[in-house]
């Protein structure tokens, strides 16, 4: 297989979360192209490539349409703009990976040699989750040759819905987020300590999006009944309307942070908070977060999310009600050094169990028995569209391991 084309509905510099983790490490292994959303440009269509590593290429279409994200209004115009780029890098025996079903029409003139679905979370469960979304998803279920799930309370939601569904857990890069003396040199470092320097102790923070999955009633009310405690929330606001953010003196809110910096605002807080609403939005949110926190070795306070008490219940704190959550995070405050020693213990088995270069082995090996079945029977139909992205003689091989560079294309395709 020659190359992997990924359609995110997460773009890839926006918040660096399991498509990237994924998809930097599966890029030592086979060429990949990382489709964001397309973008309101006025004029002729093109294509903008970032070429990000010898084989990992983000690509972005810009295109006159208004609708927003992989909106059927977008398909023919982004739908030619890939077609061109793939018969510029000419590319042969393409797989395709979706991270959302909305992108589902964008390759159905392909025949890739393998289409996965990674299922992250149950987007149809969001406030502003189009209403085509569960209607792409099954026809999306449907032609999909591997199904992955982030979480074991998604796997059991949607392995009965397709024979070939694995669990595959979100992880960490616990290296970039362990503990450990940064040099006082470090530009991420000195930016941190700047924006922490004004606000006063104890801290206990948040990194993340910030959208209707956070509990802000619970934050508010944190912040009124415990006004000498700092709270931190880290993260670009989305989707909610600002207005209904909490705002009081001991809230800080520090808006998106550079990835590389979010370990060393961690190493300045002395709780780590998991504060997300427990209804059908978050029923299926698997907490990789947690993994980062105790990463920084920090303590971590949480509402009761189903994966998280499935998972780490026994090595975080779990809070239902403002009492109880501002309980927890004072516990967490005092404690001993002897139970900070067993708490760090205990969570770095978990925390260095796996990593995303075994999870992209992992995958590897997935695609590789695909490709060596030789089954074609769940592919797309092809079109004489797609000359070029799929072989016609039947021959199938295992994933390829040696892959070269990628070609690098002008910066932008107009006019296609």
């Amino acid at each position: 297989m020659s190359a992997l084309i990924v359609f995110s509905h997460l773009r890839w510099g926006f918040a660096y979360q399991r498509p990237q983790h994924l998809m930097t490490a599966l890029a030592d292994r086979l060429q990949v192209l990382f489709v964001e959303e397309p973008v309101h440009s006025p004029g002729a269509p093109y294509l903008e490539c970032r070429t990000l590593g010898p084989n990992l290429q983000v690509l972005v279409p810009h295109t006159p349409a208004r609708a927003l994200g992989f909106h059927d209004d977008q398909v023919p115009l982004v739908r030619r703009l890939l077609d061109a780029h793939l018969r510029l890098l000419d590319l042969e025996d393409v797989g395709v990976w979706f991270c959302t079903p909305m992108a589902l029409p964008l390759a159905s003139h392909w025949q890739p040699r393998v289409v996965v679905y990674d299922c992250m979370d149950e987007l149809s469960a969001l406030q502003s989750a189009p209403r085509l979304l569960q209607q792409r998803e099954q026809a999306l279920l449907k032609r999909a040759d591997i199904v992955l799930t982030s979480g074991p309370s998604l796997y059991e939601a949607k392995r009965a819905l397709h024979p070939n569904v694995h669990y595959l857990p979100s992880t960490v890069d616990a290296e970039h987020f362990a503990r450990h003396d940064k040099p006082v040199c470090d530009v991420e470092a000195a930016a941190a300590a700047r924006l922490m320097e004004p606000i006063g102790q104890p801290r206990l923070g948040y990194f993340g999006l910030i959208d209707e999955r956070i509990d802000f009633e619970l934050i508010d009310a944190v912040a009124a009944l415990r006004p000498q405690w700092q709270l931190v929330m880290v993260g670009p606001v989305v989707r909610v309307d600002r207005r209904s953010v909490p705002r009081r003196p001991n809230i800080h809110w520090l808006g998106q942070q550079p990835y590389q910096r979010l370990p060393h605002l961690l190493a300045q807080w002395d709780v780590a908070l998991m504060p997300f609403v427990v209804n059908d939005s978050t029923r299926f949110v698997h907490p990789s977060k947690a993994l980062e926190y105790m990463a920084g070795e920090k303590p971590v306070v949480a509402t009761p999310l189903p994966d998280v008490v499935s998972l780490y219940g026994d090595l975080v704190r779990i809070a239902r009600r403002p009492r109880e959550f501002i309980e927890g995070c004072a516990a967490a405050l005092v404690e001993t050094p002897w139970q900070r020693s067993e708490r760090l213990v205990r969570t770095a088995s978990t925390v260095y169990r796996s990593s995303w270069k075994e999870h992209a082995r992992s995958v590897a090996a997935l695609l590789g028995a695909h490709l060596a079945r030789g089954d074609s029977s769940r592919g797309m139909a092809r079109s004489d569209s797609s000359r070029g992205l799929a072989r016609n003689d039947g021959a199938r091989a295992p994933l390829r391991t040696d892959t070269g560079a990628l070609p690098t294309p002008a910066l932008h395709h107009r006019g296609v």
